[in-house]
């Protein structure tokens, strides 16, 4: 039988030793001691968590070890999706301050760069931010408007706001804390554009007073992380010096010359854009620790509460009904999978990093799954929540912060709508031979040349008789269903395109087509990933059961396409019920998986008086 150990072990993966030593600071730390604080008090102390996580080594795990790092972006993605087990603030503010503000520095920097700032920004001596998004340009950072001129006389960039759609915003760290910016900006150098590229620039000085030039203000009240302190900054010919150019990428001489090791803008601009990608990575795990937060406290209330019994005992647990196990079990069991899916792109992004291959594969992968997986968070959490009744409605017992701090997942570090629009056009151009063409215009036009309609009707009627939980076809559906979409996008695209349609208002037309053959892909993905790791008997249930409830909620698509006929259709919806029935015994063991210590649950009704809310061993 498969233990709780065993599945908690899966789970964790290579870096499971690297888990633990997180869970046992995060529980050391009083969380609880945030509860209720003054908005400020509550920063505060979020600050101090991530100095002290900071300075235990956690901070600059994936920096050089020549600046107190351990050269581990591996280590550092297990450790930040570990951290959304406690409180959500303190994972956004290590997340802004050593993913993207250290991230930026350690990416698209060189060495003089590191030597001058990482081993500070590791342990949060040097507090900093991220200044890529603005106002009038949230996910469209080619567009953003905010100038750096480079004045050749003065060996400086001038750093310039010309508007309020300029204006930086949702600057994670800026309105309180940050001493030191991160600025993306247009780069200008003797009248010549040379597109976006990355600054540092003092926002504050040591005693906190604000940089003469520089405007600050606070984004105001928020939905939730009101630890993080999210500010607006603004730029009035704010002058650095030239060696603040973050250079990796593009490098100005004293005079004024620009060069770059990479020559065409569109590929310079996408090469720093990828070096980044560490974030989506971070953010969709992230999100698969929220959603079994939520899963483990709605499961063990499910097993503790009994009601609507038979005479004067009410004496059945909750989870024993059919409409909780379906609301609870199927996402428990997708949450095990779409783990998998992670692991392997933690894997594939070192590899990146370590050999240079697969950039373009990996950046799209980043994309869909953390969509895929901050969707599953918030449907894990919303319908956990209602599995607990009024209970859940307490905010004792954390559903109403795990809902507000989470939510914002969906669009940050990109919106999940425009992550799996990249997605649909990774699945149809192929950008490794069009790097320098990456734009919708180019790549639509590159469908017109695409030999699409793929016979695959054949195929569809020979899987009409289903064998539900044969891996091999719970493959092959998965596959034919991505196929057929995919396919059907570029035939469709290239019939608008060949009647005159603009190719931008083309893809513009089949956006909700893109998106279906964006998460299908990430689905088959997600199984065929998972399915080997499903190497015992109750993995391989949950395997099925996380397979067959993702078909199930698209049935009418296989319906509709001959893949699925009526009785096989509905014998799956009977299946999924027999799973979440053979399941059922099973669920405190699975939950205990999660490996989440009640110190971080930190919800009175997911503890047991007799069990002390541990589970099934």
């Amino acid at each position: 039988m498969t233990t709780a150990r065993q599945l908690q072990a899966l789970l964790d993966g290579p870096h499971a030793a690297l888990r633990a030593e997180t869970r046992a600071r995060l529980s050391q730390l009083g969380l609880e001691k945030g509860d209720g604080l003054a908005r400020d008090d509550y920063r505060d102390l979020v600050l101090e968590w991530a100095r002290e996580i900071g300075r235990a080594g956690d901070g600059a795990r994936s920096f050089p070890v020549a600046y107190g790092g351990q050269d581990d972006p591996g280590g550092r993605i297990a450790t930040f999706q570990t951290l959304g087990h406690g409180d959500l603030s303190l994972l956004v503010k290590m997340g802004v301050q050593f993913g993207l503000f250290g991230g930026a520095v350690h990416r698209l920097g060189t060495d003089k760069h590191h030597a001058a700032y990482l081993r500070d920004v590791g342990t949060l001596d040097l507090p900093g931010c991220f200044a890529m998004s603005e106002s009038g340009h949230g996910s469209d950072v080619r567009s953003i408007r905010t100038q750096a001129r480079y004045d050749a006389e003065a060996g400086e960039f001038v750093l310039h706001t010309p508007d309020e759609t300029a204006r930086k915003d949702w600057i994670g760290n800026a309105a309180r804390h940050a001493r030191l910016a991160a600025v993306f900006a247009q780069l200008d150098v003797a009248g010549e554009a040379q597109g976006v590229h990355a600054f540092l620039v003092p926002i504050r000085h040591l005693d906190g007073s604000v940089v003469e030039g520089v405007e600050i203000e606070d984004c105001g009240e928020k939905m939730g992380l009101q630890g993080v302190d999210n500010g607006r900054l603004r730029f009035n010919a704010v002058r650095i010096p030239r060696d603040n150019l973050l250079d990796r990428f593009g490098t100005v001489s004293p005079d004024g010359i620009y060069s770059s090791p990479v020559s065409s803008p569109g590929a310079r601009f996408f090469t720093m854009i990828g070096a980044l990608v560490e974030g989506r990575i971070c953010i969709g795990g992230a999100g698969l620790a929220v959603a079994r937060n939520a899963l483990t406290i709605a499961v063990r209330w499910g097993e503790r509460r009994r009601q609507f019994g038979t005479g004067l005992d009410m004496d059945t647990p909750l989870m024993d009904y059919l409409t909780h196990q379906r609301r609870l079990l199927p996402a428990v069991c997708q949450s095990y999978a779409l783990q998998a899916a992670h692991d392997h792109l933690t894997q594939s992004y070192v590899d990146v990093l370590r050999t240079g291959e697969g950039q373009r594969e990996v950046e799209a992968l980043a994309a869909g799954l953390k969509a895929v997986a901050t969707w599953h968070m918030v449907d894990a959490v919303q319908q956990s929540r209602e599995c607990c009744g009024a209970k859940g409605y307490l905010t004792e017992n954390r559903f109403a912060s795990l809902r507000a701090d989470s939510d914002v997942f969906v669009t940050f570090e990109g919106d999940n709508t425009v992550l799996m629009q990249l997605v649909a056009k990774t699945l149809l151009s192929d950008y490794a031979a069009q790097f320098e063409d990456l734009d919708a215009v180019g790549m639509v036009r590159h469908l017109t040349t695409r030999q699409a309609g793929r016979v695959l009707e054949d195929l569809g009627r020979s899987f009409k008789r289903a064998d539900l939980h044969d891996p091999q076809w719970q493959t092959t559906a998965l596959e034919f269903r991505e196929d057929r979409l995919v396919d059907a996008l570029a035939r469709r695209l290239r019939t608008l395109v060949k009647a005159g349609t603009d190719p931008l208002r083309a893809l513009s037309q089949c956006q909700d087509h893109a998106l279906a053959a964006a998460r299908a892909h990430v689905e088959r993905h997600v199984h065929q990933l998972f399915r080997a790791k499903a190497t015992t008997p109750l993995l391989e249930q949950v395997r099925n059961l996380a397979v067959l409830s993702t078909i199930e909620s698209d049935r009418a698509w296989w319906l509709e396409h001959g893949f699925l006929s009526a009785d096989a259709s509905r014998d799956l919806q009977k299946q999924v019920n027999v799973l979440c029935a053979d399941l059922r015994p099973h669920a405190l063991i699975l939950v205990a998986g999660f490996g989440i210590p009640d110190a971080l649950l930190r919800a009175p009704i997911a503890v047991d008086p007799q069990t002390g809310g541990a589970g099934s061993d």
